[in-house]
């Protein structure tokens, strides 16, 4: 077999059994590898119903055929399991000399079930697993585990690990990796935590032949030529922190909680500011020629922090809670990427918290006296610290924002913003509509990644102001387009290097595997795995009502910005999810037909009658 294995390795931490599980290459060439294999991996491996952090749920780690190819932006790896948050499916990525190394061990993928009786460090050395002690490693945070665990194993190893709020089960908590890089979205952290597994370290001398090495060679630097162009001119000056001013213009920045879509300090944490006063350098992910990444310090009296920093964590530390202080930012993203937490969550959940406290449903004696205000810069990072202890308030949320209203009560559900109870990104849905369709339908909740929606809102092709049938199609060609980037492994970065990206990734794959491919096939494989992700959902309960939006979005108009005095109203909203649904071939309810399964290929990996409707195999 080429470009892949062709196994995995199933790792029982309660019995400490491993196997070797071959995967045939109509998996493979179906479901193709990262986000796909590990949707496939999670439906066979999860019990159905079972708890997300129960001994039985499994926690996966999934490369892809690209994985070793040196390709550029190609070594990533997918973390799936069922969603502590959410209940549903969750699926990060993160791009890491870890997936190399993982891919080296002889395996594409790892799955990871059962609880061990004490801490363990899962040590992986090709085919050699061993069940080490953790104890030592308890409470420390991300990058402390990282280098304890190379100084005991060898600096060659590459460590998956939890920080704190792993090990105490906070619902969003993520998985660091490979100098402070986060698997950060649906909390595979407290997955990860449940199983009493503080660390996983992957050494591998396996590497997979190729169908064609020598034109992959000539691909290679191409691609890489085509990376360095004006398509990524972006990622390689500001950074993705340059949507702040951007989305601010547009009213398209939520801030206080989403009750607005503007934000007067926008200003003081923008991408222009933090790179001229905060700028350190731009780093490179493993095999990465484009250099997105915007490492930031701090220049205040106080001790100097450093870290990386992105748009989403400048957003949820930043106008999402009032906070225009950007050392006060930069400090909170690093907290959270020490303690392990998702920066999305943790700024939507304490948001929420915030809301409670100004209409006080929240009081100083819930909060231990902390003057939990927007803009109160000390406050939040209280909160996070509290978060990640599971202190005070902090147990509560460390629930997430969707718990945390249903036991706080209120009325705060009205504000908790999530959609099926993952925390909303940083893009405003009453603003952009096909944003807002992406958000109300994704398998993974709340999310900005599995569409790009938002990228139709900013073209000419639609009125990102108001909502029309045609946001069904353009949403579901998104998410099977971003299912493909998310399989094979691409960074989305590269996306718009490529003229034609099914065409090319067909013919880089082909000569990767030796399997034949076409732009029709990586295209249908994109479909397959989003509908195989809808499956997984209906099986745990998913029904029509968790395609929606937070009851702020459907209720409230803008109130501020160029966008003021718009709003996204329910009607509106399902006759996009409809849409949806027809470009689908999906049944009214949401539901996948016999039929689509078929069609699919999908009939022989679902058990008969579960996850389909009426009439459905």
């Amino acid at each position: 077999m080429l470009g892949y294995h062709g196994a995995c390795l199933v790792i029982d931490l309660t019995a400490r059994s491993v196997r070797r599980d071959p995967l045939d290459e109509r998996v493979l060439r179906r479901f193709i590898g990262g986000t796909g294999l590990g949707a496939y991996l999670l439906y066979k491996h999860c019990p159905p119903r079972v708890d997300p952090l129960a001994p039985g749920s499994p926690l996966i780690f999934a490369a892809s055929p690209l994985v070793g190819s040196r390709l550029t932006t190609s070594s990533k790896f997918a973390v799936v399991a069922k969603s502590p948050l959410t209940g549903f499916i969750g699926d990060s990525l993160s791009s890491s000399f870890l997936a190399t190394e993982l891919k080296g061990t002889g395996h594409d993928a790892l799955v990871v079930t059962g609880r061990s009786e004490s801490p363990t460090l899962l040590s992986i050395d090709d085919g050699r697993v061993d069940f080490l002690d953790a104890s030592d490693l308890m409470g420390l945070s991300t990058s402390e585990t990282e280098a304890a665990v190379k100084a005991l194993l060898g600096r060659r190893a590459r460590v998956a690990c939890i920080g704190p709020a792993g090990e105490r089960l906070v619902r969003f908590a993520s998985i660091g990796n490979d100098g402070g890089r986060q698997a950060g979205r649906t909390g595979p952290g407290a997955v990860m935590g449940s199983k009493n597994l503080k660390a996983v370290a992957v050494r591998g001398t396996n590497r997979v032949d190729v169908s064609d090495p020598e034109w992959l060679d000539h691909a290679r630097r191409d691609l890489a030529r085509r990376s360095l162009g004006p398509a990524t001119e972006k990622y390689r000056t500001l950074g993705t922190v340059a949507n702040v001013s951007v989305f601010n213009r547009l009213g398209a920045l939520p801030s206080l909680n989403f009750r607005q879509s503007t934000f007067d300090g926008a200003g003081a944490v923008s991408g222009e500011t933090l790179h001229e006063s905060h700028h350190v350098k731009n780093a490179h992910c493993a095999n990465c020629t484009i250099g997105c990444e915007q490492i930031l310090a701090t220049n205040d009296d106080l001790p100097r922090v450093s870290g990386r920093m992105e748009y989403e964590s400048s957003f949820a530390l930043g106008p999402l809670v009032g906070v225009a202080d950007a050392n006060a930012v930069i400090r909170a993203a690093r907290l959270c990427d020490e303690s392990g937490i998702d920066t999305i969550s943790a700024g939507g959940t304490v948001s929420w918290a915030m809301e409670c406290f100004e209409r006080g449903i929240l009081t100083e004696k819930d909060t231990g006296g902390l003057d939990l205000r927007f803009g109160n810069a000390e406050a939040l990072t209280a909160a996070l610290r509290m978060i990640v202890e599971r202190r005070g308030l902090g147990d509560l949320l460390a629930e997430g924002s969707r718990r945390a209203a249903s036991r706080v009560g209120g009325g705060s559900d009205a504000w908790a913003m999530h959609v099926k109870g993952l925390e909303m990104p940083g893009y405003e849905p009453r603003s952009l509509k096909t944003m807002a369709l992406g958000l109300a339908v994704s398998t993974r909740g709340a999310c900005h990644n599995r569409s790009s929606a938002y990228e139709a809102d900013f073209s000419a092709d639609v009125d990102r102001l108001k909502a029309d049938a045609r946001r069904g199609r353009i949403t579901a060609d998104g998410e099977d387009f971003s299912a493909v980037l998310d399989s094979l492994i691409w960074c989305k970065f590269l996306r718009k290097a490529f003229d034609d990206l099914y065409a090319e990734s067909a013919a880089i794959y082909e000569r990767v595997t030796g399997w034949p491919m076409t732009a029709d096939g990586l295209r249908r494989a994109g479909e397959r795995i989003n509908n195989l992700k809808k499956l997984f959902n209906v099986r745990e309960g998913w029904t029509r009502d968790d395609d929606t939006l937070p009851a702020r979005v459907l209720e409230e108009p803008l109130p501020t910005g160029v966008a003021r005095g718009v709003g996204l109203d329910r009607e509106d909203l399902d006759v996009m999810i409809r849409s949806y649904y027809r470009a689908r071939g999906w049944a009214e309810d949401g539901t996948i037909p016999a039929q689509k399964l078929r069609e699919l290929g999908l009939e022989d990996v679902v058990e008969s009658g579960k996850g389909v409707s009426s009439g459905a195999l």
